[in-house]
């Protein structure tokens, strides 16, 4: 009977449980280790029955045109990431780096990358273009009649192609094409929200404000010279000269942030902003026999875990030389995904490979210490498993996502620039043997974890909800169309000034006649 009365009450649940049956998708994604969170949310989505249909341009690095879980149409554009031309610009930049701490040094960098992003953009609305000039692929979008565009806003494609063919749009987002993503929809003053790159808290002394709010206006620059003169008039020139470009990404219905709070400093955020961090996240699998016999050889000391990253393979040689000796004075094992010469300081305790599996080995018990370049996902997996961090960051908001661990307690980060084996090896041994790091991050790995629903299955949820209800505008403020003035209320304050003005004057000039008056009457009776 009690068996019974659980399966009536499970079919009841299931019946009542609003779902989507065979939803379309139409998926416009970033290449690199953005590609790898958004196959994420691709492959679960294909799981739970949903066509999806992915946009790739031809000469794209990670994005596979076959898949098991999409079907992809490849665009004949350059507007991808070469993998030869992307190694040759992080050696530039890691040179550059390398050249001194010195102010012309910085501003050089920060050149270095707004060239980059500028053409990056440049070439993505260039194929944009030729995809709507191409009559038969819109026609061929149109008629295939998606329920949705999913898309990342740190490039536009897919929120242009959004609003031409109509269709609700889901972000899985942490940066729009003007910066971090909260920047583009929440109230975000700059007395306690922190710009990206300035390395502060939401706790800021006076001269930290004048910082922010400096960076502040760095970054309006950078918009004004990179995002305006490509965006600005592709959006004129397709939806008319009185839409703003920024328009079309506020429209959004929903955004799912690579983010939250254990990783964010608390700030304002907006009903739609939905935050999904360590959705990426799962419990490890066994590793292969090998690997896994080489784990356990390590005995009681463990071992530590090195990978830059997906977009990054080697680093220059010398580094490499002393981050392997700095290794081999260690008593621990060191697993190290590295591609290129092979160090002559490599110590035994060292295992060198062109592919890991970051995820099974960072959920190893035995696993201590994790180096890593500082990437979103990077970080994400490492608080879901507690294991504290050694940070190399080598660019665009790398050492930013450092600095919040840094302020956390849970990492410590060298300057890629300075490394040698004597730091290296003070920065690792501080963590390995300095219980405070690893105690901090397992609260924090705690309290990513304690969640009423799994991340990815919230961001499903949502991408869903849009699907049922042809988008979500009741979550959605309109603020975005106003103007600055409205947005400000300075018409309002302009209008209050001037009726307080006015009514300022119409009271003197009472005063001033009533006055006379007064005065004239005295007068005349003392006469």
């Amino acid at each position: 009977m009690y068996r019974a009365t659980l399966v009536a009450l499970a079919v009841l649940q299931l019946c009542s449980s609003p779902s989507v049956h065979g939803g379309k998708v139409l998926v416009f994604p970033v290449d690199g280790s953005h590609w790898v969170n958004m196959n994420v949310i691709i492959q679960e989505l294909h799981s739970r029955g949903h066509e999806i249909t992915v946009l790739r341009p031809s000469d794209t690095w990670y994005i596979k045109a076959d898949s098991p879980h999409y079907k992809s149409i490849t665009i004949n554009s350059s507007a991808g990431f070469d993998e030869e031309r992307f190694g040759s610009f992080v050696t530039t930049m890691l040179n550059m780096r390398r050249g001194g701490a010195s102010l012309w040094t910085r501003l050089s960098l920060e050149y270095e990358l707004m060239v980059q992003f500028y053409q990056m953009h440049r070439q993505l609305l260039q194929m944009v273009e030729e995809m709507f000039e191409n009559t038969t692929l819109m026609q061929s979008l149109r008629d295939d009649k998606y329920d949705l565009v999913l898309t990342d806003p740190a490039i536009g494609g897919g929120v242009l192609l959004g609003h031409r063919l109509g269709l609700p749009l889901v972000f899985n987002v942490r940066w729009t094409v003007q910066g971090e993503g909260h920047q583009a929809i929440a109230p975000s003053p700059v007395s306690y929200v922190p710009i990206p790159g300035t390395e502060l808290t939401d706790k800021m002394t006076f001269t930290q404000r004048v910082k922010n709010f400096l960076y502040y206006v760095f970054t309006c620059i950078q918009i004004w010279m990179i995002t305006e003169p490509n965006y600005k008039p592709f959006v004129h020139r397709h939806f008319g000269p009185d839409v703003h470009y920024m328009e079309l990404f506020q429209a959004a219905e929903i955004w799912l942030m690579r983010n939250d709070f254990t990783f964010e400093f608390p700030r304002p955020t907006m009903p739609n902003v939905v935050y999904m961090s360590g959705f990426q996240c799962k419990p490890s699998k066994p590793l292969s026999k090998e690997l896994e016999d080489f784990v356990q050889s390590s005995g009681e000391h463990g071992i530590i875990v090195m990978t830059l990253g997906t977009l990054v393979a080697k680093l220059p040689e010398d580094i490499s030389e002393e981050i392997a000796a700095a290794f081999a004075q260690l008593p621990q094992k060191v697993i190290w995904r590295h591609q290129g010469k092979r160090p002559s300081t490599l110590g035994n305790n060292t295992l060198l490979l062109d592919w890991l599996p970051q995820n099974d080995l960072l959920g190893h018990p035995k696993t201590r210490v994790f180096v890593a370049h500082g990437g979103t996902n990077g970080m994400q997996e490492a608080i879901y498993h507690g294991v504290p961090l050694v940070g190399l960051p080598l660019m665009f908001d790398q050492p930013d996502n450092f600095f919040r661990m840094k302020a956390r307690g849970v990492a410590k980060v060298l300057d890629i620039a300075t490394v040698n084996k004597d730091n290296f090896l003070e920065a690792l041994k501080e963590v390995l043997y300095d219980p405070s790091y690893k105690e901090k991050m397992k609260r924090l790995s705690d309290l990513q974890r304690d969640q009423p629903m799994k991340p990815l299955d919230r961001a499903v949820w949502w991408i869903e909800f849009v699907m049922r209800h042809k988008g979500a505008p009741h979550l959605r403020t309109e603020s975005y169309k106003m103007s600055k003035i409205q947005y400000y209320s300075i018409d309002v304050m302009a209008l209050l000034l001037a009726v307080s003005l006015l009514m300022l004057t119409v009271f003197i000039s009472a005063v001033k006649f009533l006055w006379r008056r007064v005065f004239s009457r005295s007068k005349v009776k003392k006469e």
